[in-house]
């Protein structure tokens, strides 16, 4: 069974944006972002929430269309729908039987990408199984938690951190509920 590996950038304060979903203080370039991207390859299917996938939007993602061309898309929402949609995305209700047949049926890791509400709901059901934070140094103070209002807790096991010259530190750990 694949593993669900949420990949996130935060803040120093667990905030993977500020106010307004403002990322412009989030580190964009360097040797550690190069890793991020070089990361994402492994991935053949992605999953987010609708707030996550419209966030893209910002930087030119045309509605209905992948934000990652060589992912399998599902966006998980109770409203969103596209005239003109890509065979690359589906739209799904938030469903723990969806996650599980992903989980069987995925030839890779599965991409946890963005997080807040839909994080927060994937953590109270037990189904993050890798948690890779892109530690940004910086303090936002207020904004979009990783896990949302979830208050469900873990224990992490940390299995590779490695820095970078850019600043980000890149946190690799084992959950485990």
């Amino acid at each position: 069974m694949k593993k669900i590996i949420y990949y996130v950038a935060t803040s120093i304060d667990g905030f993977i944006a500020g106010p307004d979903e403002d990322a412009s203080d989030f580190t964009a370039a360097g040797e550690g972002v190069n890793q991020y991207l070089a990361d994402l390859k492994d991935f053949q299917t992605v999953i987010m929430g609708r707030r996550t996938y419209e966030f893209g939007y910002k930087f030119g993602l045309e509605p209905g269309q992948p934000a990652y061309p060589h992912m399998q898309h599902y966006i998980f929402s109770k409203t969103l729908n596209f005239e003109d949609q890509s065979d690359q995305l589906t739209i799904c209700d938030y469903d723990l039987d969806i996650i599980k047949k992903l989980k069987q049926s995925s030839e890779t890791d599965i991409y946890l990408c963005g997080g807040g509400i839909f994080a927060g709901w994937l953590l109270e059901h037990k189904m993050i199984d890798v948690l890779k934070i892109k530690l940004n140094p910086l303090i936002l103070g207020d904004g979009i938690t990783m896990f949302g209002a979830s208050k469900n807790t873990g224990q992490l096991e940390l299995r590779e951190s490695k820095m970078y010259n850019d600043g980000l530190t890149i946190n690799t750990y084992g959950v485990s509920y």
